[in-house]
């Protein structure tokens, strides 16, 4: 295969035209380019450039570099550039070439912000995000208000699927970490407990911590992970094929089509899964109780009743509920706000996690102090 060839004319003294043929590909070496830069800085000074590329066989980005670097030189020259002679495609993307040109500061490093600059964004991004949990919360409340006045758009049949979801689905991995934690929350009680004699007393220290604290706060965690990621990555999801642009463009609010079941479901079934994990937890705890302290399961039971009240009952499956309504923000919000990549629905889910983790925590430990506070 033959080079590619470069060739220069002066039909007139005032004029150049160079004259490109043969194969330009990347791949081959592209010719010297200094006799063209030699030709436009010479004896009399050219005013015009052409080109000719009637015998250019095929040509790739190769040539457009070359061209648009001898475009550059003849600009920078004041000799003004006539691209009618090329193809058209090469003459379109020199234009637009020409049109963008790079920016003075692409190549350069921005360099570290300083200590002072960092703390300012961070405090931006930390006000921007609570802007945007709070306007969410509102949407998500007045959506919550058209499903008491009969007005929300959505379909029942979701609003079931989700609640099997949410529910019956997350059994499993419920059971499995509320029956360890009541495990191990025993044996460490234990161990210590057996120094003073005082075993019989586990039955407060595991009934007491599952139901008031670690039975809801668990439970939320296991949502978090499970269902609030979910949640995130079908959101994403949705935002990247276009349905959420399509609901809206339909007149059909996708708070209330897409976000309020799933927040629903999360709200119904959280207080039942709490249950249902306090009641796991304190058989975890009694298994313990009955093989390493020889505690009988009446006797745990029956200290297990006279230790736990119902206002510890009733505090625990209300901070479940409140935990359900902060995992289905959390994840329902980063699923709105996802990228329209694959990328950003990952992401999404992610962040969905951490945050409604975040939340659980920080709201579990302000009821703690809210509850003794108020005596409860």
């Amino acid at each position: 295969m033959a080079d590619a060839e470069i060739a220069l004319s002066r039909p007139r003294p005032d004029s150049i035209v160079l004259r490109v043929a043969g194969p330009w590909r990347m791949a081959a070496a592209a010719p010297d380019a200094t006799p063209v830069e030699q030709a436009l800085a010479g004896d009399p000074a050219p005013q015009h450039l052409s080109f000719d590329a009637a015998g250019l066989a095929a040509w790739d980005s190769s040539l457009l570099i070359f061209l648009n670097r001898v475009s550059e030189q003849a600009a920078a020259r004041g000799i003004t550039v006539d691209r009618s002679g090329l193809p058209k495609g090469v003459e379109r993307l020199l234009a637009l070439a020409a049109a963008v040109p790079e920016k003075s500061d692409a190549k350069t490093h921005p360099g570290h912000p300083s200590a002072l600059t960092r703390a300012g964004l961070a405090v931006l991004g930390f006000a921007g995000g609570t802007r945007e949990f709070l306007t969410f919360l509102g949407q998500l409340v007045m959506a919550f208000g058209a499903l008491l006045l009969g007005r929300a758009r959505f379909r029942w049949s979701d609003l079931a699927l989700f609640i099997q979801q949410a529910g019956a689905e997350a059994l499993p991995i419920v059971t499995l970490i509320s029956f360890l934690v009541g495990v191990i929350m025993a044996f460490v009680g234990a161990v210590q407990l057996q120094k003073f004699g005082a075993s019989i007393y586990i039955a407060d220290l595991v009934g007491i911590a599952v139901v008031r604290e670690m039975g809801a706060m668990m439970t939320g965690i296991v949502m978090a992970g499970r269902t609030g990621a979910a949640f995130a990555a079908q959101l994403g999801t949705m935002k990247v094929t276009q349905e959420i642009d399509a609901l809206t463009t339909m007149g059909i609010d996708p708070m209330q089509f897409l976000v309020l079941p799933r927040a629903l479901a999360l709200c119904l079934m959280m207080p039942l899964l709490c249950l249902y994990a306090d009641l796991i937890g304190i058989i975890g705890g009694g298994v313990i109780a009955n093989g390493m302290l020889d505690l009988s399961w009446p006797v745990y039971f029956n200290q297990l009743f006279a230790a736990v009240s119902l206002t510890d009952l009733a505090g625990g499956i209300f901070k479940a509920s409140v935990y359900g309504v902060l995992i289905a923000l959390a994840g329902c919000l980063r699923g709105m706000e996802a990228g329209s990549s694959a990328a950003a629905v990952g992401d999404a889910a992610t962040s969905a996690v951490v945050l409604g983790i975040v939340l659980i925590v920080s709201s579990c430990g302000i009821f703690a102090v809210s509850f003794y506070i108020l005596g409860i």
